[in-house]
């Protein structure tokens, strides 16, 4: 099936803008896996894959946020 619907192509010559690498979902990840595997094995495990969710996702935030204040003021929704 296709679609119809034409979008606009952006302009000749525009910057794509991709994200800067980094470790915070891998961290996070753990971080849930951590919990899950503690809920049957350890509170300890719980507590650490919690802490270390809230500290990713605080950090993931900050940087996506970071990165939207860094686009061009044409590019904002």
């Amino acid at each position: 099936m296709s679609d119809d619907r034409e979008y606009p192509a952006p302009p000749v010559g525009e910057e794509v803008h991709l994200p800067g690498p980094t470790f915070l979902p891998i961290l996070m990840a753990a971080g849930i896996t951590l919990a899950v595997i503690g809920v049957t094995l350890s509170i300890v495990f719980v507590v650490v894959g919690v802490v270390t969710i809230l500290i990713t996702g605080f950090l993931w935030i900050r940087d996506a946020r970071r990165e939207f204040d860094e686009l061009p003021p044409e590019h904002s929704h």
